[in-house]
């Protein structure tokens, strides 16, 4: 019986694999067919078998033959890529089985594949890896898969913390800073990873959901494949056609992933097919061929800008940890695509010479998962179910990773778990698996027994328990073997997104994205999970009891680097907070205060609650992940529209092009959802880029406006002092604010921020008003009043009728002796009528300052 988890899986989008912790070390599983990966591929054939892995693939490569033959496209039977939907409601139809199926149900039917391998024992708990971007919806859609596949205890782990494990247990030099590129099948993952004294720690990750492999083979089948069929064949009409170049494009996109795994290897290569191989005519009746020479000057040209993305993803996350390539001790490759020759040459020509192979970048994944699963230990219920009973039941406790070199493991004898006769005396012995080293003999009862191990430097250090009667018999015991890393300590999960609410920010005036404390990207999660805390909401209306239509939503989102007060629609909307009157046991009055609490487990799973301290009652409410679904292409279309127009009025001409490819992309993937997933993620990033050079546009408003209101308020201070003879303002106030605001607006001439600065900007508009109502008084207010009617026709309106009826008003009020409060009110209105013009600008300034 084991008691950690021991077992790891790499799902990947295009081939996974399992690994199992063997005698201390991590070993791939090979397939049935002894490979140590298959592909991620699932098949339903017309006696409604269920194939996975290789029998798939080929299954799939016929029919997609077929298709061509036939110019149809008909329904599929067989599935590819759909790690890359996970956590959406895109559904795959099977005409064999006339049903749907989701991505979790076609990965947990890998998952299971996979598991089929170990045919020596039973297993119900595992690890598996996610891309080190995945949000929490990809994540639960996982843990589901998972479940599926018949797991009861299933623990996530980023991929990058996986292969950095790998290459850890048998690092020579353990310290330094490590640069994990990860460049898989479907996704592309960096992270840098700090180690010290054998400790791992992740600094920081970037990536991109829809970078990979399969953007190569594309690649090579657009400008390599598809040009050379148009140049040697009349295929026009089947490249006019959207349906039938799509037929085309998926039958030969296997000379294009074929194309990319032997240029990783060799120096040319000639995609050629045989005759009739493409089974179908051109428009003279002729059977196309292909016969190409490929050569890595060719690959260079093709994939040098794919692989680009994911360097330059790499450079900017080594500037913004303020770092440069020379500074890393290692450039760990993981993912077959770096084989490629071009990559390797680009990473050390762009970020470092210190490229790292020592580890085989297909299977790293895995086998670091299951060194990880070691550390793991397996829950109770699960462990509850695999107890042989007739064997006398050990509690074992022990630190799984370690830098020392001894290690305490605690031995007790469970009496209430085991079934039989226990001998009086009961002895133990560990050994070490290289039989270089055992303790002596101690006896073991009921209560814990302490035994000094000792362990091989930089190992992984497998032992074996030996019990014995008083004669010296043996006994059956479980668990008998544990195993302990020795000099390399994974440090705990990071999130890798920032987590926040949806509020709306009366500064910039839209829904913004907002981190909830303590749930910040980066931050690490130890075992017992992270609690973040939101206390700044009200209720924006009464909530009655038991009335299920009062309610408030709370959107929640996950976001990047520089998420905060961005449009939260261009963040990952995770779920929903819903708190309706069915949930409080009396009436919530409008405005009263909602403290949020939200909690992360090392998975990412979440549980929430929200406080009510008028009530004193707390809610808990349960966390519903919820499927995104793939917008239509005409929405999307329409975005890109929007997006275009904006890009041109601030002049982003680097932005344009790149939505022109956002538009190009869309015509070509826009018929699936993976496709329009894809282009909407691409599509968020130029949104976002577009914002920062609004926002730079914005700014120099805001700094101009901020330095024109310092010197206002400079001369207004001046001409008030002259005249405050009843000193009834506290100038030492005044000027510490006036101090306080100065420091503020040099700081943000030095680091530009909008958001910072229209606050600073309210402020001290806010100390100017305060300003002038107490030392002008009624008198000068009921002045501005009538200059504003004297000059009324001089002056440009937003709304010329209603600044008059306000006017109007104030001029009315003035016999009446009114209020400074009542006059500041009417001027309030009269500048909010006031359209913004440099006129109307300075009319203010010399009305203030009079």
């Amino acid at each position: 019986m084991r008691t950690k988890i021991d077992y790891g899986i790499d799902l990947g989008t295009t081939n996974s694999a399992i690994a199992r912790i063997e005698n201390g070390k991590a070993i791939i599983k090979k397939s049935d067919t002894l490979k140590d990966t298959i592909p991620s591929c699932v098949s339903v054939n017309k006696k409604q078998d269920i194939l996975v892995g290789d029998p798939a693939y080929n299954t799939l490569k016929m029919d997609k033959l077929r298709a061509l033959k036939s110019q149809k496209q008909e329904s599929t039977n067989s599935y590819l890529e759909f790690k890359r939907t996970m956590g959406t409601d895109t559904s795959y139809y099977s005409s064999n089985m006339n049903r749907n199926f989701s991505s979790e149900e076609l990965s947990a039917e890998v998952v299971m594949k996979l598991k089929s391998f170990i045919t020596d024992e039973s297993i119900k708990s595992i690890v598996i890896t996610v891309p080190a971007k995945f949000t929490m919806v990809q994540k639960d859609a996982t843990i589901k898969a998972g479940k599926l596949a018949g797991f009861e205890h299933i623990e996530l782990l980023q991929e990058p913390i996986a292969a950095s494990m790998a290459y850890g247990i048998d690092a020579v030099n353990k310290d330094g800073i490590w640069l994990v590129f990860d460049f898989g099948g479907g996704t592309f993952d960096a992270a840098l990873v700090k180690v010290e004294d054998g400790i791992m720690k992740v600094i920081d990750t970037e990536g991109d959901n829809w970078l990979g492999g399969k953007n190569i083979d594309e690649a090579i089948l657009d400008e390599i494949i598809l040009p050379y069929l148009e140049s040697n064949f009349s295929i026009n009409d089947i490249l006019s056609d959207t349906s039938k170049k799509e037929i085309l494009r998926n039958s030969v996109k296997f000379y294009a992933e074929d194309c990319k795994i032997q240029m990783s290897f060799k120096e040319s290569y000639n995609i050629l097919t045989n005759l009739g191989e493409l089974p179908f005519e051109d428009e003279n009746g002729e059977e196309p061929s292909l016969d190409i020479n490929i050569t890595q000057e060719t690959m260079q040209n093709v994939v040098g800008p794919i692989f680009q993305k994911a360097i330059n993803i790499c450079k900017d996350l080594l500037k913004r940890n303020n770092l440069k390539g020379s500074q890393l001790t290692t450039l760990l490759l993981v993912g077959g695509p770096t084989y490629s020759p071009v990559l390797r040459k680009m990473l050390k020509e762009q970020i470092t010479d210190k490229v790292n192979t020592s580890i085989d970048p297909i299977t790293c994944v895995a086998t670091g998962a299951a060194s990880f699963a070691s550390t793991i230990s397996i829950s109770e219920q699960v462990i509850e179910q695999t107890r042989d009973k007739t064997k006398i039941q050990l509690d074992v406790k022990y630190e799984a990773t370690t830098v020392e070199l001894d290690e305490m493991v605690s031995l007790k004898i469970l009496k209430d778990k085991t079934i039989g006769t226990i001998p009086d005396k009961v002895f133990a012995i560990i050994s070490r698996g290289d039989k270089a080293w055992a303790s002596g003999k101690k006896q073991i009862t009921e209560r814990a027994t302490l035994f000094d191990v000792q362990l091989n430097a930089g190992a992984s250090n497998s032992f074996e328990i030996s019990i014995y009667d008083e004669q010296g018999n043996n006994l059956d015991s479980q668990p008998n073997t544990f195993n302990i890393l020795q000099g390399f300590n994974v440090g705990q999960a990071t999130l890798p997104y920032y987590i926040g609410i949806e509020i709306f920010d009366s500064v910039l005036e839209q829904d913004v994205f907002m981190p909830i404390n303590g749930l910040e990207k980066n931050k690490e999660i130890p075992p017992n999970g992270l609690t973040g805390v939101y206390n700044s909401l009200k209720t924006q209306k009464p909530i009655r009891p038991g009335i299920a239509a009062d309610s408030i939503v709370i959107p929640i989102y996950q976001g990047d680097y520089n998420a905060k007060h961005t449009r939260a629609i261009y963040s990952e909307h995770i779920f929903d907070v819903i708190i309706s009157g069915e949930d409080i046991p009396a009436l919530l009055p409008e405005g009263s205060d909602v403290e949020i609490t939200l909690k992360i487990n090392r998975s990412e799973g979440a549980t929430l609650s929200a406080f009510f301290p008028y009530l004193n009652h707390t809610e808990e409410i349960p966390v519903k992940f919820e499927t995104k679904s793939a917008l239509d292409a005409n929405s999307i279309r329409n975005e890109i529209v929007k997006a275009k127009r904006q890009a041109e009025k601030v002049n982003a001409q680097q932005i344009k092009a790149e939505l022109k490819v956002v538009e190009e992309k869309l015509e070509n993937k826009g018929g699936s959802d993976a496709g329009r997933l894809e282009v909407l993620s691409n599509l968020r990033e130029q949104l976002r880029h577009l914002d920062k050079v609004t926002e730079e546009t914005e700014w120099s408003r805001v700094e101009k406006e901020l330095k024109e209101n310092y010197y206002r308020l400079e001369d207004l201070i001046d001409r008030v002092k002259a005249n405050d003879e009843d000193e009834r303002i506290n100038w030492n106030m005044v000027n510490a604010n006036k101090e306080e605001l100065n420091g503020k607006i040099e700081k943000l001439v030095k680091n530009p921020d909008v958001y910072e600065g229209k606050a600073v900007l309210d402020d001290l508009n806010g100390l100017i008003h305060t300003l002038i109502r107490i030392a002008a008084g009624a008198a000068l207010l009921m002045r501005w009043i009538k200059e504003f009617d004297d000059e009324f026709n001089d002056i440009q309106w937003k709304d010329r009728n209603k600044a008059r009826t306000i006017i109007n008003k104030g001029l009315q009020m003035i016999p009446n002796n009114p209020s400074e409060e009542q006059l500041e009110n009417v001027l309030s209105q009269v500048r909010d009528e006031m359209a913004t013009t440099p006129e109307n600008e300075e009319r203010k300034m010399k009305l203030t300052n009079r």
